[in-house]
């Protein structure tokens, strides 16, 4: 994850570079500056409409108690794509703009959820098992793996230990 994101800061700002040489060539220094803080504005705006909406949905889904995955990732990348088109540059602001058509979302959202299915979540399926006899888990038996503390019992017939009563201590 270090060396991807390592790359995206490096490469991204040398598109934009080149990019910005491109469009300063055909329409000049002034229009191209424009034109980043237009789409800039355009981005926020947009955002804003849609991010209204979709708290909106995500109140009536939680109203009917329904929970609201797709809506909360659908905030998640309309984050992104704020960041995206808030960031100066052409490239950025294309990514960024393409996050806000609802089918790109859509299939990012899909992408997404069937790599959390695969995985059962968002580590391995296999990362955690528990193998125990339940004789190994008696707080009676001296040799109960991880046990700290026994208590000698006066009576062994009883399977109830009365933790109020006097009839306990606890082994020394």
């Amino acid at each position: 994850m270090g060396r991807i994101l390592f790359l995206l800061f490096l490469i991204v700002p040398i598109i934009e570079i080149g990019i910005f040489i491109i469009v300063g060539q055909l329409i000049g220094l002034w229009l191209t500056l424009a034109g980043v803080v237009v789409t800039a504005l355009l981005g926020s705006f947009i955002i804003r409409i849609q991010g209204f909406s979709l708290i909106r949905e995500i109140q009536q889904l939680m109203a009917a108690g329904v929970l609201p995955t797709r809506q909360i990732a659908d905030g998640l990348i309309l984050a992104i794509a704020g960041a995206l088109l808030l960031t100066p540059g052409y490239f950025t602001d294309t990514i960024g703009f393409l996050l806000l058509v609802p089918q790109i979302r859509t299939l990012i959202y899909q992408e997404i959820k069937k790599r959390i299915s695969i995985s059962g979540g968002f580590g391995s399926a296999d990362s955690f098992s528990f193998d125990a006899e339940m004789d190994d888990l008696d707080p009676f038996n001296n040799s109960a793996p991880g046990s700290h503390h026994n208590i000698e019992k006066e009576n062994d017939n009883d399977d109830v230990v009365d933790l109020e009563q006097d009839n306990w201590r606890p082994k020394s």
